[in-house]
C-alpha cells in the first residue's frame, strides 16, 4: 500500500465516467517510487498471483451485489408503473409490461441461484473459478437487460440524468468490463471446459 504523499507518486488528474460516479477513479503516476517494507501486503512479487487468487471472491461480490441492485429497481419500476396512468389505467395493467417484469425477476432468481451454490461450494473448500466466472458472466449482463427494460416503462421520466433508473442503466454496464470482461469469463469458462483450441507448439 502506497500512501499518496510518497515521493515520486503523482495524482495527475480524476477521471470523468460514464457511471460509478460516486467512486473516484484517478490517473496516478509512479517515478522512482520506493515503498518500506513495512507497507508491503503478503511476500514480495506475488502481488499478481494474490490478484488471481481474490478475484474469485470479487467476481461473486460482484454477481451477488447485482441481484439485490436489479431486484430493487424492479420493485421500483412495479410501484412506478402501478401509479403511472396512461388513458385512465396504470401502466402495469398493460400485459407486455407485468409479463416483461415477471421474466426479469426469473433471470435474477437464475443469477441469485447461481450465486447461492458458489458460494456453498466455495465454503467447502470447493475451486469455484468456473461458477465465479458463469456467475459474473451472468449478472453482467442480466443487468443490462434488467437496467434497460425498465428505463423503457419510466419513459421520459427515466430518461433525465438525476434519476434512480437512468443512473443504474449507467452503472451497470461496468459490471460487464471490471474484474474481468465478459470475454475473459467466456475464456475461463471455455478453458475449463476443455474446449479452448490448443496452440501448435513449433
Amino acid at each position: 500500500m502506497v500512501p499518496l504523499k510518497t515521493k515520486g507518486v503523482q495524482v495527475v488528474k480524476k477521471l470523468d465516467k460514464l457511471g460509478m460516479r460516486s467512486s473516484d477513479t484517478a490517473q496516478i503516476f509512479f517515478d522512482e517510487v520506493k515503498v518500506p517494507v513495512r507497507h508491503t501486503i503478503g511476500q514480495e512479487g506475488m502481488g499478481f498471483v494474490y490478484q488471481m487468487q481474490q478475484f474469485q471472491e470479487e467476481r461473486l461480490w460482484g454477481a451477488i451485489s447485482a441481484v439485490v441492485g436489479m431486484e430493487r429497481l424492479i420493485a421500483q419500476t412495479i410501484e412506478y408503473t402501478r401509479e403511472r396512468k396512461v388513458f385512465g389505467r396504470p401502466l402495469l395493467d398493460n400485459q407486455v409490461i407485468h409479463f416483461k417484469l415477471a421474466e426479469l425477476s426469473t433471470e435474477v432468481e437464475l443469477v441469485r441461484s447461481l450465486c447461492y451454490r458458489a458460494c456453498e461450494e466455495y465454503l467447502d473448500g470447493t475451486d469455484v473459478t468456473m461458477l465465479a466466472s458463469m456467475a459474473k458472466l451472468k449478472a453482467g449482463r442480466a443487468l443490462r437487460l434488467v437496467t434497460d427494460g425498465c428505463l423503457q416503462y419510466w419513459g421520459g421520466a427515466g430518461y433525465l440524468w438525476e434519476s434512480p433508473t437512468a443512473r443504474a442503466f449507467r452503472d451497470s454496464r461496468l459490471a460487464s468490463i471490471g474484474g474481468g470482461a465478459d470475454e475473459v469469463m467466456l475464456q475461463i469458462i471455455s478453458k475449463l471446459m476443455g474446449t479452448l483450441p490448443r496452440l501448435e507448439r513449433r
